[in-house]
């Protein structure tokens, strides 16, 4: 099938330009804590407009790109869930307040769709003129999904951290918060506060995740405009999400196994396609239908295994 044309890829920036804008001046303008009615509200609102942009997708481009978009929804969602552990692990390092943690993911966010955009166009570039990277992003892929199994909070060690080290040097930052500015002044100088630092960390720690996420869905499609809106709407639904599920985390213990065979799958499936390099004997394509579905079974048996656990140790427990 033909890419899509420039209007297809204006009109969806145009939009989702639109939904930002909306959530900014609407629904941001004064530092609140979000609670579980209003997270639940947007999360459903955000995994709707996904469905209903699949659908869209499907009746203008056909039903094998809607079922590559809804593919690489479902995985960009299901490892946005690790990210969301880590995000918790950071607000509890800094110890953010409830109220300044959803401007932090709000620009966070907003930069990450910016850096994944970037990465995406790289990524579909190199793929179209190199077919030999998409072996590449399958090994990464597979290794990544062995050693997801590792704790990653080495991510959210704040003294240990090389950026923000070399931020405290070049920058000086204030020991409190101030509201929730990223900026302040400290004996007569401009600074950064704890919640910038925060920020950088929110930032750095997606830009990791996206060296996971984004080749994953190269292993569905290899047309950059069902990369990119599969990244855009579940890095949208974020930070709704994050609200939603941070408190429950642990109905979650078993979702990192689950996210490993996720990545290892992917990444086989990557693998064994064939690219015109590999022999006859190792190519097996892997209909994209059947990989969803085989994904869903996965999240969803990580799940259920997670909340079962959860409940056990809740009636154990005096």
């Amino acid at each position: 099938m033909s890419e899509p044309s420039p209007w297809l890829w204006a009109g969806f920036i145009v939009c989702i330009l639109f939904l930002i804008a909306l959530d900014l001046g609407a629904f941001s303008r004064r530092p609140r804590a979000v609670g579980f009615k209003p997270a639940l509200a947007w999360s459903g609102l955000w995994v709707a407009l996904a469905l209903l942009f699949a659908c869209g997708l499907g009746a203008w481009r056909g039903r094998e790109e809607a079922t590559q978009f809804v593919t690489g929804y479902l995985i960009e969602l299901s490892l946005s869930l690790d990210n969301i552990l880590v995000i918790a692990l950071i607000f509890s390092a800094f110890r953010v307040p409830p109220d300044f943690q959803h401007r932090v993911l709000f620009f966070g966010i907003l930069g990450a769709v910016v850096l994944r955009g970037l990465m995406i166009g790289v990524g579909a570039a190199l793929v179209h003129r190199f077919s030999l990277v998409l072996y590449v992003f399958g090994f990464f892929l597979v290794f990544t999904g062995l050693k997801m199994v590792c704790s990653r909070r080495e991510l959210v060690q704040p003294e240990k951290n090389p950026l923000l080290r070399l931020l405290r040097r070049c920058y000086p930052v204030a020991p409190d918060f101030d509201g929730s500015k990223f900026f302040t002044c400290l004996n007569q100088r401009r600074a950064l506060t704890p919640l910038a630092l925060v920020l950088v960390l929110v930032e750095s720690s997606d830009l990791f995740f996206a060296l996971d996420s984004v080749p994953a869905v190269f292993s569905v499609t290899r047309a950059a405009f069902i990369v990119f809106t599969s990244n855009v709407f579940a890095l949208l639904g974020l930070r709704s999400l994050y609200f939603l599920l941070a408190g429950a985390l642990d109905y979650f213990r078993y979702l990192k196994f689950g996210l490993a065979l996720v990545l290892v799958f992917v990444g086989a499936k990557m693998l064994l396609e064939p690219h015109g390099h590999a022999p006859q004997w190792w190519q097996c394509e892997i209909p994209n239908l059947a990989a969803l579905l085989t994904i869903a079974t996965i999240l969803a048996v990580a799940m259920l295994a997670s909340a079962a656990a959860a409940r056990r140790e809740r009636r154990r427990s005096p």
